[in-house]
């Protein structure tokens, strides 16, 4: 085995030439990991290539490790001169060792920002080297300084990628965030509560996303099977927290921007005709992509099937107190709960009517359950179907909540889950008398 210092620098020098070398017989390389072996008991080299995996025998690393670590730090210090090779070959065998080294992670940015790396080898990097570490914060905080680089004006159409990203900027940025959402879920597996790979998470929706409907619809969907499977995972169901909150956000300021497009057609007459079937399509989409109280009670389904399902889970209980506040709270939103006018021909009536906000909506109300026996006169729009079919916002109210609290104090034979649900009740009573 190497002692001296010259036969550790050949030692390292070899496996470091290996790492590249196993890198450019198989770019596809998607884990990394240490295999046991605490002596070289074989005269080859301890890098071991098998399908995607790669494998760093461990009796190597305390050479390696310190080796290629002080000589970086050398070159920081200007007192050791290294070529732009040598300093990806250096950087990429430290960070797949010892992602958390900032010094080494700075280094790969101005090369990025030289032109000599191209940010996507360190987007591959960042994934491998979470395969190991999954919460390293550095390589988070790095993964979002290279999407920032590849979101910028300037990057996207002067980008030249071999097929990863070689589509249009639109097409680029769904494939950074289908690929980003896949980063974090494997992260987020791996590592229990893992704050970390949730939080760049939302930082992708945010920036890359922008927040849209069906990227939050689609969030929704896609985390519902993974937080099943995780029902003590806090950062999971917050995850989720925010996304409804984002979307009662999104439906509040679409249906602002409604009313105020409304606003100025009644003070325009020339140009509601305009742009009349074109503000009809956009309600008419932003109606179907949006049913909040349908998505709410998804959710409370979801959660209240998995407190009887897996009974005893806090993190469950605390999800449903957050939820129930989110639903309270969108109930408050007079843009929620009033009744926008629509802008199809057919609703004509309301539109004439001089009743104050409150009684239209009391009125319509009537209409859908078929109370009203003006309303049957009227014929049985697509409309009115919808509006049949929705939830109604009482099954999210305080009795149903109540009773639920009851049913599992008189089924369950777990402590804890009795314990829950008797916060629980204090926090509603609590709640709700504010």
């Amino acid at each position: 085995m190497a002692e001296s210092p010259e036969e550790v620098a050949v030692l390292v020098q070899r496996v470091v030439k290996d790492i590249r070398n196993a890198f450019q017989r198989n770019p596809h390389i998607d884990e990394i990991g240490l295999i046991p072996c605490p002596e070289a008991r074989y005269n080859r080299s301890p890098i071991v290539l098998v399908e995607n995996k790669l494998g760093v025998e461990s009796w190597c690393v305390k050479f390696l490790l310190p080796y290629v670590h002080n000589k970086l730090l050398l070159y920081r210090q200007r007192k050791q001169w290294l070529n732009k090779d040598e300093l990806i070959d250096i950087t990429c065998t430290l960070l797949l060792l010892n992602p958390d080294f900032t010094t080494a992670w700075n280094v790969r940015k101005e090369l990025i920002l030289s032109g000599t790396l191209n940010p996507l080898k360190d987007l591959h990097l960042g994934k491998l080297a979470l395969t190991k570490f999954p919460k390293s914060p550095e390589t988070w905080i790095h993964r979002r300084w290279v999407l920032q680089q590849l979101i910028q004006e300037n990057s996207l159409p002067s980008l030249v990628t071999k097929g990863n990203l070689g589509a249009a900027p639109v097409e680029r940025i769904h494939r950074l965030v289908q690929e980003e959402m896949n980063v974090c879920s494997e992260a987020a597996g791996r590592y229990p509560s893992n704050y970390n790979a949730w939080s760049h998470r939302i930082w992708v929706l945010q920036h890359l996303g922008k927040l849209t409907v069906k990227v939050l619809l689609d969030e929704l969907s896609s985390t519902k099977y993974w937080v099943s499977m995780h029902v003590s995972d806090h950062s999971g169901f917050h995850y989720r927290q925010f996304l409804l909150k984002s979307l009662i956000g999104r439906t509040v300021t679409d249906k602002s921007i409604l009313v105020q497009n409304q606003m100025v057609n009644e003070q325009n007459p020339s140009l509601q005709k305009e742009e009349e079937s074109a503000g009809a399509e956009a309600a008419c989409a932003e109606e179907q992509s949006v049913d909040l109280p349908r998505h709410l009670e998804e959710e409370l389904e979801l959660c209240t099937e998995l407190i009887d399902t897996y009974p005893g889970h806090e993190t469950l209980w605390c999800h449903r107190c957050v939820f129930y506040l989110q639903h309270h709270l969108s109930n408050k939103l007079p843009l929620l709960n009033a009744m926008v006018p629509s802008v199809d021909s057919s609703d004509e009536t309301l539109n004439n009517s001089h009743h104050s906000p409150a009684t239209s909506h009391m009125a319509q109300a009537m209409d859908v359950d078929g109370l009203n026996e003006s309303s049957s006169k009227q014929g049985y729009t697509q409309e009115t179907k919808r509006l049949k079919r929705a939830p109604m916002q009482d099954s999210l109210g305080p009795e149903m909540e109540y009773r639920f609290i009851d049913k599992v104090l008189s089924t369950c034979r777990d402590a804890d889950q009795a314990r829950f649900a008797t916060a629980y009740r204090k926090w509603l009573v609590t709640f709700l008398d504010q």
